[in-house]
């Protein structure tokens, strides 16, 4: 699977859950995204053949550290900038859409550069 956009909300979603829940499996994945059993199947047959995943004899899905590497880096964006555009004013839900829309498409420079920008703006907020 080309990483793209699909598999790192997959990842994404597999992080979210399993800081939440004991052990993540595939129907746990479908309810959180609203998809269906078998749409999750492909994608994590898919995850798993590209190693980012891993899927044990009882169907309970783990992260490879390439996969959780992917997925912390999203989730990193995805927490960054929802807060970010909450604070500018963006209602909650709207803020969450809208980020995660743009954790999949800034460049890591430019993120870096957000993110240089908005904590060098609240340090200078304290002070």
């Amino acid at each position: 699977m080309h990483r793209n956009e699909s598999a790192e909300n997959y990842l994404e979603t597999i992080l979210v859950l399993s800081k939440r829940l004991p052990v993540v499996r595939s129907v746990d994945i479908a309810a959180e995204m609203n998809f269906k059993k078998s749409s999750i199947s492909v994608a994590m047959k898919n995850l798993r053949e590209n190693g980012y995943i891993r899927v044990n004899d009882a169907g309970f899905i783990t992260l490879t550290e390439n996969g959780r590497d992917i997925a912390e880096m999203i989730y990193e964006r995805h927490t960054f900038l929802s807060e970010w555009l909450i604070s500018l004013g963006v209602d909650e839900k709207t803020a969450a859409k809208d980020a995660c829309r743009m954790e999949h498409d800034l460049s890591r420079d430019s993120f870096a550069a957000i993110k240089k920008f908005v904590l060098e703006s609240k340090a200078k907020k304290t002070i």
